[in-house]
């Protein structure tokens, strides 16, 4: 219900570290919760877009009015502070991913970005390139990202950053 949303975007804005607006034409709702966001000392983060496309107006606006530009997850993820302490289980969930991927329960990072090469690509090429399941190439592709290894782009296109 619509009527829930102002309510729903000051509990959201208030719980979360920040906002990340992806895309947003100027009269957007994402821009009443990066609003609301910003009143409550919370960081503001928007992925800049085409100068063209009216969904990328509210992201242009917000980030000439200070919100942080994001290119890449590291952009994110290197102003948000986390705890310094973790729960034995948070560590041990923590250790087990870390684990399963060191292992390539994923499957074999060299062999996606040799699939992917240089060009940028979208998640249904990359399908058909490896013969990956939806959630195991994203899953995958999202490790790659944090990593360093690749980079996503507007458009839901992939692209490899390094050799």
């Amino acid at each position: 219900m619509t009527a829930n949303f102002p309510k729903r975007n000051r509990l959201i804005a208030g719980l979360a570290q920040g906002t990340l607006v992806v895309e947003a034409a100027i009269k957007s709702g994402s821009l009443i919760t990066a609003r609301l966001t910003c009143e409550q000392g919370h960081e503001v983060f928007a992925i800049p877009g085409s100068i063209h496309a009216a969904q990328s107006r509210g992201c242009h606006a917000l980030i000439k009015q200070g919100a942080k530009l994001v290119e890449s997850a590291q952009d994110v993820l290197g102003e948000l502070t986390w705890p310094t302490k973790l729960s034995k289980t948070t560590e041990s969930i923590a250790a087990s991913a870390y684990a399963e991927r060191a292992e390539g329960i994923f499957g074999n990072d060299d062999q996606l970005l040799k699939a992917l090469g240089f060009d940028p690509v979208g998640l249904e090429a990359m399908q058909a390139r490896t013969g990956l399941e939806t959630a195991q190439l994203q899953a995958q592709l999202m490790g790659l990202e944090l990593d360093g290894l690749v980079a996503r782009l507007p458009g839901g296109l992939f692209q490899r950053l390094s050799a």
